[in-house]
Parts: C-alpha cells; structure tokens; sequence
C-alpha cells in the first residue's frame, strides 16, 4: 500500500528550534488556540507563535497558573479549560465561537502521560479521555470558526504511540491496565484523528498533522516517580536532568509542531505524522522505535475511531444536527 509517509527534505532536524523554523515566517493577524500553552514545550510554542506576530489564545486547566506564566507575553489570552470533562470543553468553545473571530492554528499540545489507573466522566480511561477525546470534542465544537482554505489543526502525538495500537475490545482498559500501553493508545488516537480530520477537512482547506515533538524534560513527568525517572537515566538522585544525546530542549521540541502549524513546506500536504521537522518515514519492521506504525495511520481504523469518539463526545462537526 502506498504511503505519504516519507521525508520531504525539509532542511530542519532534531536540533532546530522554534526560531530555525520560523525564520521570515510572518504571521501578523492569525489567532491560534494552543492547549496547555503555559507550561514545556507549549509555553515555548505560545513564544514562538506570538514572537511571528500571531494572537494565541490558552485554554488552561490552571487559569491563574497560565496567566503567571504568560505575563511576560503579548498577544496572548487565558481562558479555563478541563480536557477531562466534557461540559468545560463546550463552555470554552462557546464562549470562544461568541467572540466571532476566526482560527487560523489549532495546537492540541495539552496531555497527561502514564498516570495511575484514573478515570473521568462515565468511567472513561483518562489517558484517552484527556488526550484524545478532549480534543476531539474540542475542534468539533469549534469547527464553525475554524478558518477554511488555510488552516491547519496540529494533534502532538508521541513516538509513545509504538507502545500500543487502540484496544478495541477494551479502549478503557477494564482490565489489566498499563499506564504506558494506554498512554501508547493515546498517542495513536492522537495520530488517528488527524488522519481523519484530514480526510473530512481538505475540501474545505483544513489540513491536519500529528507529530512526535522529541523526548523532553518537561512537566509532562510529573505522575512518573522519582524512582523510575532516575532508573531511566533521565534525572540523577537530586532530582537534576542528566543530558544524554537526544534530549531536546523545550526549544527544540516545540519546534516539529511550529513547524506543523505554519511551514510553507507543508502546503497542499495532510493527514501525516512528523518528526524532526519533516515527515516520518514507516516505522521499520525490526521494532525500533522510529517513524510511524501502520496501526496509526490506518484509514479504515481512523474512521472507526472518529465513529467511536462522536458517540462518546455527543458531537461531529461533520453530520448535520450535531
């Protein structure tokens, strides 16, 4: 089966950051969305885009800790927003939509990564319901606005997707649960939905790119222990980052998904995963952890998904009455 899942030259790697990609990219009068853009590699992207002359709008589960952590910037706005329940992603997208502005960006960069067995609204597993079906309810609702002929919606993903393909017999993990398998069908959601929305989108001009951003110190750890952390290598005993070779700063791992949202290079593309700043190849076959796994980019599952999410969400921005 052919695949668009091959690189395209970019000029850019693993090293370049924000500034490499954006350099005389001008985006003076756009408005991006950006989940979770106060904290890691999403305070850098809301630098990075407001820096190119963009309005960027934060939705944030810790309002006050968003504005203290933007005050420095300009150009940006805080509003409340829980990934986890449903009816606060409705309240943010109405109050947003009432506004009347178009969007140009949608950056879904907000997640949790390997947390202890959770679950929110009706039992649902909160890796998946955070990470994928928050944002899938989120960009349905805010559809109406979302800037046809030129926009583009950017789902981070995760080279964490490689850990598992969607559990359709048990998405939210009933038994036996793994916090890293059901963050691996997260992330492979989170590549799903951009294949389909692509799919949905491009007669309307939107185009729709996930991406794995690098591994980062950020505090996206913060459920994982010490203990485990320090196992890995990637803090010693008092808690200090050990540089190893491919650790990215938050400069550099914000960087693939700036690059999603606004490269040129890109136009006229879709619907595929990114890494380093440029398309991923298909992962290969010896199970090093690179590229794509076929399980993510999948249209007919992509599809199913996108089924399986409007039923839980209530919402499908693309069948009339929703």
């Amino acid at each position: 089966m052919s695949t668009a899942q091959h690189k395209i030259g970019s000029g850019f790697g693993a090293r370049s950051t924000t500034d490499d990609v954006l350099a005389g990219v001008d985006l003076t009068g756009q408005l991006a969305i950006v989940t979770g853009g106060y904290s890691g590699i999403g305070l850098e992207t809301t630098r990075a885009l407001t820096g190119a002359g963009a309005r960027v709008v934060v939705p944030a589960r810790r309002p006050a800790a968003a504005r203290e952590a933007l005050a420095a910037l300009d150009g940006v706005e805080v509003d409340e927003l829980d990934l986890g329940d449903l009816d606060s992603v409705r309240g943010f997208a109405d109050r947003f939509l009432a506004s009347g502005r178009p969007v140009d960006l949608v950056i879904d960069n907000a997640g949790i990564m390997a947390c202890p067995e959770t679950r929110v609204g009706p039992g649902w597993e909160a890796q998946f319901a955070t990470n994928h079906l928050g944002h899938f309810a989120l960009v349905n609702r805010l559809w109406p606005a979302i800037e046809p002929g030129g926009a583009r919606v950017v789902s981070v993903s995760s080279r964490g997707h490689h850990f598992s393909g969607i559990r359709w017999d048990d998405v939210d993990w009933r038994e036996g649960y793994d916090k890293w398998a059901a963050y691996g069908q997260a992330k492979t959601a989170n590549v799903l939905f951009a294949v389909h929305l692509d799919r949905l989108g491009r007669d309307h001009g939107v185009r729709a790119f996930a991406l794995h951003p690098g591994g980062i110190l950020t505090p996206l750890q913060r459920h994982l222990p010490k203990e485990e952390m320090v196992a890995n290598g990637w803090i010693d005993e008092e808690g200090n980052p050990i540089p190893q070779e491919g650790l990215k700063s938050p400069q550099q791992g914000a960087a693939t998904q700036v690059w999603a949202a606004t490269s040129p290079q890109l136009a006229g593309l879709g619907g595929v995963y990114l890494e380093d700043c440029d398309i991923a190849e298909p992962a290969p076959a010896d199970g090093e952890r690179t590229g794509v796994k076929d399980w993510a980019t999948d249209p007919e599952q992509a599809a199913r998904l996108w089924d399986l999410s409007a039923e839980r969400t209530g919402v499908n921005a693309f069948t009339a009455g929703t």
